[in-house]
């Protein structure tokens, strides 16, 4: 995990611009570089680096003498480099895992370059001899990236938003700064001046297919067809794998644990594997919640049941509430349900920075819209509506939850790793018959908990407890996080301020109290930028008011079970 940063054709004294670029320094707080490239006085990389492969060899950007005229500045981790280089022969300069991508693309182009990548990348390519740059982007978003182009040609790339929105150009008063789509890569023309000139912007691929890279993986082969007991024991061999390959690292490894069904299976996985690799430290878990919090019980529960070094961190309302102005400039959206999730995580990965060395951190993010978790699936019409929420949630994961997993943790200088979106795992998933997939007796996520039902991984009550929002778990049955913000907020926002928020807020207008106040500090950080949301997250095929779970009639806690 770092932050990486770019400039083409900067008409601005670099050394001002620059400035911006320390703007994600908390994405890598181990070391940072700045550097012109060679023959354009205007085109310049910053990197900020936390060192999980090679700490020796592993600044950006990198270039290997093989071939001079590339430079790559990326932010991911490529599971799957050692088996590329060693299936091509590849001769490697230094142990990082970025590397392969300038073999690749030396050997087959940018197309095959970015399918063969098995891991969470985002990247900046440059090729000086074809004058050609590239950006290229994980199929879900995983590793953040935005990017801001004038119609001069002036390109500006980042991590994050916040490194770019200050960049000053001579023509473009307002710098219009927009996400870099997931799934897809850019190629664009580098001319003499520096500028750029956008060529093509390619959707490389679906999370539905099969990657390319599976040809070349070493995954046990999986069974055919689609009976029960077949597909629980390929899902069994995908989700092991998944976590397996993400053991690449040479810094202390964790796991968040909330005591829901993702998170716990994440953590029993994991240190069934860390014993498996003879890792010498005990895994350390760690859940956050308030006095009363169901999901710190039920975490405590996992800890014991599979023996890690667990951490509860306690924190109260006044905490969460002092916390959201750091939060949601962190994050850099104002989405309800965001902010919300976003207090309870950025505030266990702040103990995790403080209290621990665990640095690589392993999460469930990913599995509700994999899996159908919402509670809102029980009503959907039919299981091939089901199977279309499911995929949309998917490709909108970059605008919300991996956008929360990614900034809280970046926020605190720590590498957040997601084995429920594996590649082959999810593209495996999404391939099973719709009607496999949605909730089954009135549980969600009902094959998931199948597939585990006999391995002893998890207690059973955990294995079958229903699902908890994450911003609500935190807190008591009794007191929601969201109602204790709302009560919050109720003093805050006068009526008068909420009579007028459409004309003051135009673009997604907030339509309660506690919107407009998010969307208030969110334009105070970010004024007019509010098109980095394009909607709300909001529950579907009910009608919803508000995106919590515990607002729905389905709703079941397990206090009340």
């Amino acid at each position: 995990m770092c932050g990486i940063w770019a400039l083409f054709g900067s008409d601005d004294c670099l050394s001002v611009q620059c400035l911006s670029a320390m703007k994600i320094a908390h994405r890598g707080p181990d070391a940072f570089r700045f550097e012109n490239v060679n023959g354009y006085t205007n085109c310049c990389f910053g990197f900020h680096r936390l060192a999980v492969v090679d700490p020796l060899f592993g600044m950006q950007p990198i270039r290997v003498k093989k071939y001079p005229y590339l430079w790559l500045c990326y932010n991911g981790e490529i599971y799957n480099h050692h088996k590329l280089q060693c299936h091509f022969e590849f001769e490697y300069q230094t142990k990082v895992d970025g590397e392969i991508i300038l073999h690749l693309y030396d050997k087959g182009g940018i197309e095959q370059t970015v399918c063969m990548l098995d891991g969470v990348f985002a990247f900046i390519l440059l090729d000086t001899a074809n004058k050609k740059v590239f950006l290229g982007r994980d199929t879900y978003g995983v590793r953040p990236l935005f990017k801001a182009m004038t119609e001069d040609g002036f390109l500006a790339v980042c991590s994050e938003a916040k490194g770019l929105v200050n960049l000053k150009h001579s023509t473009t008063p307002f710098f219009k700064v927009e996400p870099f789509l997931p799934g897809h890569y850019e190629v664009l023309d580098l001319k003499p001046n520096g500028k750029v000139a956008s060529v093509e912007m390619v959707k490389y691929h679906h999370c539905r297919d099969e990657p390319l890279h599976a040809l070349y993986d070493n995954v046990q082969k999986l069974f055919p067809g689609f009976e029960i007991e077949t597909v629980k024991n390929n899902l069994r061999i995908l989700f092991d794998n998944a976590i397996k390959k993400r053991l690449m690292t040479d810094r202390r490894i964790g796991c968040l644990l909330s005591g829901g069904l993702d998170s716990s299976l994440v953590a029993a996985t994991l240190l069934k594997q860390l014993k498996a690799a003879q890792v010498q430290y005990p895994l350390q878990t760690f859940a956050i919640g308030m006095e009363d919090s169901p999901d710190l019980l039920a975490a405590r529960k996992v800890a014991n049941h599979i023996g890690s070094e667990h951490h509860e961190v306690l924190f109260n309302s006044e905490e969460g509430i002092q916390v959201l102005d750091e939060v949601i400039f962190s994050l850099e959206t104002y989405d309800i349900t965001t902010v919300r999730a976003s207090v309870g995580m950025y505030l266990i990965s702040k103990y995790i920075r403080k209290n621990t060395d665990s640095v690589v951190i392993f999460s469930g993010e990913g599995s509700d819209e994999l899996t159908q978790g919402y509670i809102y699936f029980h009503k959907a019409p039919s299981p091939e509506k089901a199977q279309e929420e499911s995929e949309r949630l998917l490709k909108e994961l970059y605008l919300f939850d991996v956008l929360r997993a990614d900034r809280t943790t970046a926020a605190h200088g720590l590498e957040l790793r997601v084995p429920f979106l594996d590649h082959r795992f999810s593209s495996y998933y999404l391939s099973l018959p719709p009607e496999m997939r949605i909730p089954k007796n009135g549980i969600e996520k009902h094959l998931l908990r199948e597939t585990f039902e006999d391995s002893n991984l998890l207690p059973k009550e955990i294995l079958w407890r229903p699902k908890e929002a994450f911003s609500d778990g935190i807190t008591s049955v009794k007191n929601s996080w969201f109602k204790i913000l709302q009560e919050y907020i109720e003093h805050q926002v006068d009526d008068a301020s909420m009579a007028t928020a459409a004309q003051k807020f135009p673009f997604n207008t907030p339509k309660t109290k506690e919107g407009y106040y998010y969307r208030q500090i969110f334009e105070r950080h970010y004024p007019g930028r509010a098109d980095w949301l394009t909607h709300y997250w909001m529950p579907r095929w009910i009608n919803a008011t508000d995106p919590s779970a515990r607002t729905l009639t389905h709703y079941k806690s397990a206090a009340k079970a």
